[in-house]
């Protein structure tokens, strides 16, 4: 088992890899098209051909490409050490400054700054001229003697350099830039390339832009602070204006030259990210049984199984999204028999799997929804719910367990009830009560008040007997509901519901101590006072929409579930000879269906159905912010893709 990890983390180390080889190839493309950029002379058109050509040749621009050589592999080692496929999204402006704060993004960022000052130095040496050295030597006209001088301009350039590497670097926290998804429609690896390398340039002159602008009013009010030549035991060249004077800055050549090598860098930069993004997110096949013992840990059934390594998961989870509906033989192999046993092995682990992703996200749906209608104020468990849960996981395993151990037709995953508003209403109703008894409130409700719950009629013996009787089928599928989770006792297989605990008087409260009292008044007067400070309020408050898209972060592996199950399911009609997959169809079913409900109770939420604001030209992938609404299209196909094709099947089983 080890060894197969270790071979695929290896498969992911090589593919990063080869996205850094690449960049460094298209290294000397790029250098000569900066060359003549930088280098333009509108009005000597062949002079400045002829710089640029011997330029190319010379040894400080073959150094420069050594450096910058340098530079990609460090922004490849940092890319295959901080890449995710589940995005870190931050709830409010706190979490934020916490994770840009964090020691790890502190080294992230250093390390950014350094290297962009590299790249600014190579910059400013093919760009020439009077960038070209930090100091030289110089005489003062008064007193004639020799010093030492410091370059400004080339100064200016290194500094520019820092500042886009922190840029670049608090970016990619804010942006999630180190984010990498996967693409709905696969592609060739050059015609994703060739696609996105005119957005790259664009976003790589935008963002030079935006970085130019404020570094420039950054160093107009403190760029005699950034530097002090008197400790490099330097005097500064003379000049005719600072640059950290209006009229030093406003010189359209100094400006023209910083935007093309902010462009540079950051294009360099942004076609390693882009190239690792492209390698890393390649679909890997994966046997799905395999002929060798030993080699069984490599099959699809136990990849998916894994919980430590995400890219693993994604990559097995895309996989057999892909062999679901493009891949027959594959197929086949899902549904075969084990030999000796004729046991469904395969297909038993990955509609285990699968069904465990989606009730994972069902109960963290169910779970926010009750914290959202209490209030935020955690409701703790009962011991009905303890027992619920408790015969839906004994039920769950016996579904998943295999046709070997199911003597009978096996039970959805998530046991369905019916309200207990709804007998009481009817049976009230049977016994002469009145008119008004249809609209008995719903005393299961978060948002019933205990007033209503006191007015409300209470069950006689009859009712309760006729309640505890049913047996419908109907009833029996009834979904639970989703806004509480600590409502009426549910059955554990049988019919007949155990009786109610005899009331027995409370406790005697201990008040508490005077010291605990103390503190705790104290506390609730620090909150108070720190709750109408307006800064406070701005950096604790939620951020909209942001805990709707940290619920669905993983979204993309619950949408790969999702069609992976209705496409094999749906091709079990006519491909499935064994019937493996009519055993789990109704759990299947069963735990699409709470899952719909979840997400539709989700959507009513304030933020939930709200479509996010396109962003700026940039390259950080915001395609995390529209995760809930695919997986919310992905969960009807699904469910559509099924009723559909054993529509008439499931009529004959209903009547």
């Amino acid at each position: 088992m080890c060894w197969f990890y270790g071979s695929i983390k290896m498969v992911v180390r090589w593919r990063a890899t080869a996205s850094v080889s690449w960049s460094v190839l298209l290294l000397p493309a790029t250098t000569m098209l900066f060359i003549f950029l930088i280098r333009f002379q509108l009005f000597h058109p062949i002079q400045w051909t002829s710089e640029c050509l011997g330029l190319l040749t010379a040894a400080s621009t073959i150094f420069s490409l050594l450096l910058l050589s340098g530079v990609v592999l460090v922004i490849g080692f940092f890319n295959l050490e901080y890449y995710t496929v589940v995005p870190s999204i931050p709830c409010s402006r706190v979490a934020l400054l916490a994770k840009v704060l964090h020691p790890r993004q502190c080294v992230h960022s250093l390390v950014h700054c350094t290297v962009g000052m590299v790249v600014m130095w190579c910059a400013s040496v093919m760009a020439g001229g009077r960038y070209r050295t930090l100091g030289f030597p110089c005489t003062h006209s008064e007193s004639g003697a020799h010093d030492a001088c410091l370059n400004e301009y080339h100064l200016f350039f290194l500094l520019a350099g820092a500042f886009m590497g922190y840029s670049h670097s608090f970016l990619g926290v804010v942006q999630n830039m180190n984010y990498v998804s996967f693409q709905i429609i696969q592609q060739y690896k050059y015609l994703r390339f060739k696609g996105s390398l005119p957005w790259v340039v664009k976003c790589s002159a935008v963002q030079s832009l935006y970085s130019v602008r404020n570094y420039v009013a950054l160093y107009f009010f403190f760029g005699k602070i950034l530097f002090c030549s008197s400790y490099l035991n330097m005097a500064l060249k003379l000049s005719l204006h600072s640059l950290d004077s209006l009229a030093g800055l406003l010189d359209f050549s100094l400006l023209y030259h910083l935007w093309i090598s902010g462009t540079f860098l950051l294009f360099t930069w942004y076609i390693t990210v882009l190239l690792f993004r492209i390698y890393v997110t390649e679909s890997y096949s994966f046997p799905v049984q395999s002929t060798f013992a030993e080699d069984a840990e490599q099959c699809l059934p136990k990849v998916l199984a894994e919980k430590n390594t995400l890219i693993m998961k994604f990559l097995a989870l895309q996989d057999l999204a892909l062999l679901s509906q493009h891949s027959p033989s594959r197929r086949q192999e899902v549904f075969s028999l084990s030999q000796p046993g004729g046991h469904p092995h395969n297909w038993n682990a990955i509609s285990k799997e699968c069904l465990a992703l989606l009730n994972e996200l069902m109960q963290r749906l169910v779970a926010h929804h009750d914290a959202v209608a209490s209030n935020g104020r955690a409701k703790p468990p009962s011991a009905s719910s303890d027992a619920r849960s408790s015969s839906e996981t004994s039920v769950s395993s016996v579904v998943m367990s295999g046709t070997e151990d199911l003597p009978q037709t096996p039970r959805p995953s998530v046991l369905m009830r019916t309200p207990g508003s709804v007998f009481l209403k009817s049976s009230n109703r049977s016994v002469g009560s009145p008119v008004t008894a249809p609209f008995t409130p719903d005393l299961d409700s978060p948002f019933s008040t205990p007033a209503l719950r006191r007015l409300a009629p209470q069950p006689g013996p009859q009712q309760a007997t006729w309640f505890s009787s049913v047996q419908s089928p109907h009833v029996m599928r009834r979904g639970p509901k989703l806004w509480s989770a600590s409502t009426d006792s549910q059955t554990n297989g049988s019919a007949t519901a155990s009786p109610a605990p005899a009331p027995s008087s409370p406790p005697p409260e201990q008040k508490p101590s005077f010291i605990a009292q103390w503190l705790q008044n104290r506390k609730e007067q620090v909150r108070g006072f720190l709750a109408k400070r307006v800064l406070v309020v701005y950096l604790f408050n939620k951020l909209p929409e942001a805990s709707s898209q940290a619920l669905f972060a993983d979204g993309q592996a619950h949408i790969w579930a999702l069609e992976g199950l209705s496409h094999l399911v749906a091709s079990s009609f006519s491909e499935d000879k064994y019937g493996v997959v009519q055993t789990t169809l109704p759990s299947i079913l069963g735990s699409m269906l709470s899952l719909q409900e979840a997400v539709d109770r989700h959507f009513k939420l304030p933020h939930a159905s709200s479509k996010p604001v396109k962003t700026s030209c940039s390259l950080g992938d915001s395609t995390y912010k529209t995760l809930r609404f695919a997986l919310r299209a992905a969960l009807k196909t699904a469910i559509y893709r099924i009723t559909s094709t054993f529509g008439e099947h499931l009529k004959k089983r209903k009547s």
